[in-house]
């Protein structure tokens, strides 16, 4: 269907019916990729290490960078000795191949024209050392994932760069990322202490092994020796010795690392810090032990701004002095556009002088007095240089987060207003610091000139500045305007200031073709003659860092051809900063990759036969596993919600029979709900018979005959069918309860009692707390809707949406009472979704309507609420609609009443249920929940709470816990004592013996 919609008319993908773009993927790779390549790949690694089908090879063509190469093949290594594999048939074949973790790199350096190797899906997993002191992670393991480790002792990882919630440990150490907070002396080259890589000879090397050295030098004895020539080389030019040291006292990632040469003693010292830095081009890097660095106890943060921005810059030095950790400018214009995007933001900005430009300050302190000493000498220095607004520290912390997230949504406040067809290159430069101010200005100028916009940003306090240029790179024009622009800029960095041309990005394609430039030829040959002696048969990144062509950086551009704008999805800058929060990140594909596939489907003719293939192998990839949960627009620079693109294309392939059936569903919603409660006692007594591994079975077979994508499956035991609605009374009560009709079908799970049910407890709680709850008699066969979007039914949509709004204003007497609801998910679709679905005069009335999820409703009762007891520890997972309705707080908070330690296991996102896409698709849920399942069998908990059916059916499927709504144990925990005595402490949601 979707192959038939999108071939037949051309403007509903969104761009008119031309001809192919000259970017467009080949036909000689409509069945993926080369048939030799992919058997000799398959016999040498195993089927499920290889990607080759042709959306495979698309979906992964494009990264956060401008740049675009179409990978022959891609591979999933499990191990080293997988990768060591690789490198063999690459020798042995002539052929090369690039890592890419994250795909997070800004100039073309995680991609690759012939073998791309992933190492972020198999590369998971970290260990916390010495107290804190020092973290052992695997290369595919996030930093953001990290520093969650550490953050119990107090300690995080010296870099952190914007993109910490999506670049990998791996990519930092590669790329020898920065960041707001890292100075050079906390850099990844200054803090990892210990490699385990793999050359591309194939041996494997622990650089923290007893035997390490002898071990590299029985591997690699060319290499070996070659290093310490070239190190004698070097240190017997003094200039030369000047100049790395001067090279390196500021930010500088271009080539590299020269100075481990002068840092390391032994060969595979200097070789193990050349690692980092290196961009995959010596070497594949699988796990790392880095030294960790202290968190303050206390922080505080403001704004500072002037009238210009040498007014900024030269305040920088006195707040460094001071012990600033982090100095951040902006430019009026983008503090001008933060205002209208985010809330909160101070009001003076909306009025600032385009001239005008701000320091973001942040001070880290041992407590809180000497943090106020701190911020007050601050304030007096300010002063004395007449900012445009008195400073203004603050310590709360979500003003704290308002700040960093101004700051670091900068790339979506550039994205969004992004031409349509325009690529975005971020470039980053480093200065001397006391020169900031006249290399802003020089930098400014000269995007001016070349006609690009104007507006810099950067970390003033390391003299490192960053700057975004937009151009379509399929016309002439803009081609000319960016290949003049770079080549004065790097005359300006280099001739005038001798600073760095990429100060925290990596040298990638970008930047390869001027290395020269900066280091002149004695180095660059050094940097040669390095290569060849570590990758003698050049199979590893080429062109990454090193290149013979001059025009690299202007060929392989990637076009943007415009697709649906759901959204903004238009508006993707493919930054990747989506996907470790998407469901389906370890079974299929990314919001990123979804769009990025999209747009070659636009790129290719109408007829074309790769269109076709790429169209019948969407349907599964991206729109099938899509879990529409829209935890992927909270991540999003630019805020789009991949899900509701995908809800689109459901939308448009539902025909007219199949929309009626929907409404029929619709009005007969309580007939459902009887039929559902009646299968689950069918399913009870089933499984008792036959067993749940036999049923699974049975409903596997009968998928294969349907659809999986219309029959659920059965991916473990199945709920318990919900009992009848307890009975309450409409006098005194302080507000409606509508329980969701998901809880209204689905009851407790096999082995727990089925009492007290969820309604049970809820009523419970609050009559406890003197706050009764009145369920309307007549709440069967009205739901919230939901269901009917995320699976695009337009007509049932409105049916029910209608429905349930009518009847909240009913029942709360024209809003008089506030509702409750008992599903996230549901209080989610009535307050976010219904409301676009009504007529004027319905819309008027509903948003008057006080809606209150169960998780805010509880929360408030806590202080009335005597807890008898506390469990040792919860574990919490905060479903995407808990995030999105931004109570994932509130419910940390009811649980660490109920428990002396509350985890929300690292990795934690949405489930992947997506209402029932986790019954459809149980490979989703796996997916979804990979590391939360490793999380809780290394550390069980004691209870495992949530606050949404169908995501407890689900978690409980995939980590084999028994997750429940939180209700059931606040309404234990905080009955009377003798009530727990007359149970014999035995608990309410423990399965029976």
């Amino acid at each position: 269907m979707f192959k038939k919609l999108l071939a037949s008319d051309p403007e509903l993908i969104g761009r008119p019916d031309v001809t192919s773009q000259v970017d467009a993927l080949s036909e000689e790779l409509v069945d993926g990729t080369p048939a030799i390549l992919k058997s000799d790949l398959v016999a040498l690694l195993g089927e499920d290490v290889v990607l080759h089908r042709a959306i495979d090879l698309v979906r992964y063509a494009s990264d956060a960078s401008a740049y675009r190469l179409i990978p022959q093949v891609v591979l999933l290594p499990r191990n080293a000795d997988d990768v060591a594999k690789i490198f063999t048939y690459c020798r042995e074949n002539k052929r090369h191949a690039t890592f890419r973790a994250g795909g997070t790199s800004l100039n073309g350096q995680a991609q690759s024209d012939d073998i791309l190797i992933d190492v972020r899906r198999h590369w998971y997993g970290a260990k916390v050392e010495a107290d804190g002191l020092r973290l052992r992670a695997r290369t595919g393991t996030i930093l953001g994932h990290c520093n969650s480790m550490l953050t119990r002792y107090r300690r995080r990882l010296g870099p952190d760069p914007a993109s910490e919630s999506a670049c990998t440990v791996g990519g930092v150490i590669a790329n020898n990322s920065g960041g707001m907070r890292c100075t050079v002396q906390r850099d990844a080259y200054s803090t990892v202490a210990a490699l385990t890589f793999v050359l591309p000879s194939g041996a494997i090397i622990d650089s923290s092994a007893a035997d390490a050295e002898s071990a590299f030098a029985t591997a690699a004895p060319e290499l070996a020796s070659g290093l310490l020539d070239l190190q004698r080389e070097i240190l017997a030019d003094a200039g030369l010795v000047a100049r790395i040291r001067r090279k390196y006292s500021i930010r500088n990632t271009h080539g590299y690392r020269m100075c481990a040469f002068l840092d390391g003693d032994t060969p595979l010292q200097i070789f193990r810090r050349l690692l980092v830095g290196s961009q995959g081009t010596l070497a594949f890097v699988g796990e790392a032990v880095i030294e960790t660095v202290p968190i303050p106890e206390v922080t505080g943060v403001a704004w500072i701004a002037f009238a210009s921005i040498d007014e900024c810059v030269a305040l920088v030095p006195d707040l460094v002095s001071l012990g600033a950790t982090a100095v951040e400018l902006m430019v009026a214009p983008a503090l001008v556009a933060a205002a209208q995007a985010f809330e909160g933001t101070p009001t003076y900005w909306r009025s600032l002088d385009p001239n005008a430009a701000a320091l973001l300050v942040e001070y880290g302190a041992p407590d809180a007095r000497a943090l106020a000493l701190l911020e007050q000498e601050v304030e007096v220095l300010a002063a004395r240089t007449r900012p445009v607004h008195p400073v203004e520290f603050t310590s709360v912390a979500e003003a704290i987060e308002l700040a960093w997230h101004v700051r670091e949504g900068l790339l979506g406040l550039v994205g969004k207003v992004r031409p349509a067809g325009s690529s975005m290159v971020i470039e980053d430069v480093c200065f001397p610091p006391e020169r900031l101010a006249e290399g802003a200005r020089d930098v400014q100028a000269l995007l001016s000139k070349h006609g690009f916009l104007g507006g810099v940003a950067g970390h003033a306090a390391h003299g490192n500045l960053h700057f975004n240029l937009m151009a379509d790179f399929t016309d002439a024009g803009d081609l000319g305007r960016y290949s003049a622009f770079m080549s004065e800029l790097v005359d300006l960095i280099v001739g005038k200031y001798d600073g760095s041309l990429k100060a925290e990005h990596g040298t990638g394609m970008n930047m390869a073709p001027f290395l020269e430039r900066e280091w002149g030829a004695k180095v660059t040959d050094i940097m040669w003659r390095l290569k060849a002696l570590a990758d003698p048969f050049g199979i590893l990144a080429p062109d990454v860092i090193l290149t013979r062509n001059p025009l690299l950086h202007l060929q392989s551009l990637k076009s943007v051809p415009t697709i649906e704008n759901v959204t903004g999805s238009m508006h993707c800058i493919e930054c990747g900063f989506c996907e470790p929060v998407c469901p389906s990140r370890n079974v299929t594909m990314t919001p990123r990759q979804r769009i990025v596939v999209r747009r070659e489907m636009a790129r290719q003719a109408p007829e074309s036969p790769m269109l076709a293939k790429l169209q019948a192998e969407y349907q599964y990839d991206g729109i099938e596993t899509c879990a529409g949960d829209g935890t992927c627009a909270i991540q999003c620079p630019v805020g789009i919600n991949t899900g509701e693109l995908i809800k689109s294309f459901r939308m448009a392939e539902n025909g007219d029979t199949a929309e009626a059936v929907a409404l029929i569903l619709a009005r007969n919603w309580s007939k459902v709900e009887s039929l559902t409660r009646t299968g689950l006692r069918a399913t009870d007594i089933a499984a008792k018979v036959l067993g749940v591994g036999a049923l699974t079975g049975i409903m596997a077979g009968v998928r294969t005959m349907v659809s999986n994508d219309l029959m659920p499956a059965i991916p473990g035991p199945m709920p318990l069918a919900a009992g009848a609605l307890p009975a309450t009374c409409r006098d005194g009560a302080a507000a409606v309860y509508f329980p969701a009709c998901i809880n209204r079908m689905f009851g407790r799970e096999p082995g727990h009692a089925a009492m007290p049910s969820l309604a049970d407890a809820l009523l419970a709680v609050s009559g406890r707390a003197g706050r009764p709850l009145w369920i309307p008699s007549d709440v069967a066969g009205l739901c919230c809707s939901t269901p009917w979007h995320s699976k695009g039914y337009r007509r049932g949509h409105e049916f029910m949406a209608n429905a349930i709004a009518d009847a909240l204003w009913r029942w709360s007497d024209g809003a008089a009472l506030p509702v409750v609801v008992d599903a996230a998910s549901c209080t989610l679709g009535l307050l976010d979704d219904v409301g676009k679905h009504l007529d004027p005069e319905r819309k008027a009335r509903h948003d008057q309507l006080d809606i209150r999820d169960s998780i805010t409703w509880c929360h408030d009762l806590l202080p009335l609420l005597p807890i008898s007891r506390k469990l040792p520890r919860v574990a919490v997972h905060p479903t995407c609609s808990i995030a999105h309705l931004g109570l994932v707080k509130q419910l940390n908070e009811i649980a660490s009443t109920l428990a002396d330690d509350v985890e929300v296991p690292i990795g934690t996102t949405c489930c992947g249920t997506g209402g029932d896409r986790g019954l459809l698709h149980p490979e989703l849920v796996v997916s979804a929940t990979r590391e939360v399942k490793a999380a809780l069998d290394a550390h069980p908990a004691d209870a495992y709470l949530s606050a949404n059916r169908t995501c407890e059916m689900g978690m409980l499927h995939a980590t084999g816990r028994p997750y429940e709504s939180f209700a059931f144990l606040l309404d234990e925990l905080s009955r009377p004592v003798s009530a727990d005595r007359l149970r014999s402490g035995s608990r309410t949601g423990s399965p029976s013996p």
